[in-house]
């Protein structure tokens, strides 16, 4: 018997698109809107203006929207506020200190909105992944048939993996000679390691359902091209074949008493 299962589109990042444009329109039109009262107040009031939106951009945590943002706010700034006007020239030594402040600190904030950023998707990840396997042992400690809980499998390690297909065999291991992603994580090639973060998951591979030992059942996972899984989530796959090997070898059980 197997399961077959599709993987959806992954949606368009349109927040960053967004925090580029931003990027790019936001300080052109405070500089703007400054211009006819640039003789009345300091650069620096101005400089410090242009620094909150490009914090605000670089808070989407999007590299290149920071960057831009640094640069479009230091360019002008100059064009702008500083003399002579409508130039991209300056003459005096602060209005130049101001100016590369306002790239540096830009570009600064826009390394710590990034990092911030990782590190909060890093987090959600994990937090996924073990939402994942606690419902693949609830599934298996309540009993639920081996088919349903292959089904649900099947459609987390799509996701989780970015494959195009996955279905499932029973007990059969090795035909095809396909990768095999091993239980400690590691996917080997004609018995080889293989670097999935560098060279990708195999086009085919193969994914062993296994409890204490004896074979269960192998996933067969069909990856998409960009495909390039990290450790933390082979493991975190092989932990789903764990828990649907306990499923059948739990279900083989209840069907000899």
């Amino acid at each position: 018997m197997c399961y077959q299962v599709t993987m959806s589109v992954r949606p368009v990042a349109w927040r960053d698109r967004l925090a580029v444009v931003a990027a790019l329109a936001l300080p052109l039109a405070l500089t703007a809107a400054v211009v006819p009262f640039r003789g009345k107040f300091p650069n620096t009031d101005a400089a410090l203006a242009l620094m909150l939106v490009v914090v605000a951009v670089a808070a989407a945590g999007y590299r290149l929207a920071g960057v831009l943002a640094a640069v479009s706010a230091a360019v002008w700034f100059d064009f702008f506020l500083t003399r002579p006007y409508e130039r991209f020239t300056i003459t005096r030594s602060t209005d130049i200190e101001t100016t590369v402040l306002i790239l540096v600190i830009g570009v600064a904030v826009t390394e710590l909105a990034v990092w911030g950023r990782r590190q909060h998707l890093a987090a959600t990840r994990r937090a996924g992944y073990l939402e994942g396997i606690n419902a693949a042992a609830e599934a298996v400690a309540t009993g639920n048939s081996p088919p349903s809980l292959i089904d649900e499998v099947c459609d987390r390690l799509t996701i989780l993996l970015s494959l195009r297909a996955c279905r499932f065999e029973y007990g059969v291991a090795g035909i095809g000679n396909p990768a095999r992603l091993e239980h400690n994580g590691q996917v080997t090639v004609a018995s080889r390691p293989w670097d999935t973060e560098q060279n990708g998951l195999p086009a085919d591979t193969e994914l062993l359902a296994e409890v204490g030992g004896i074979l269960q059942g192998r996933f067969l996972l069909q990856a998409r091209p960009h495909a390039r899984p990290r450790q933390e989530q082979l493991l975190v796959a092989v932990a789903f074949a764990d828990q649907v090997g306990a499923a059948i070898a739990a279900g083989q059980t209840v069907r000899r008493s």
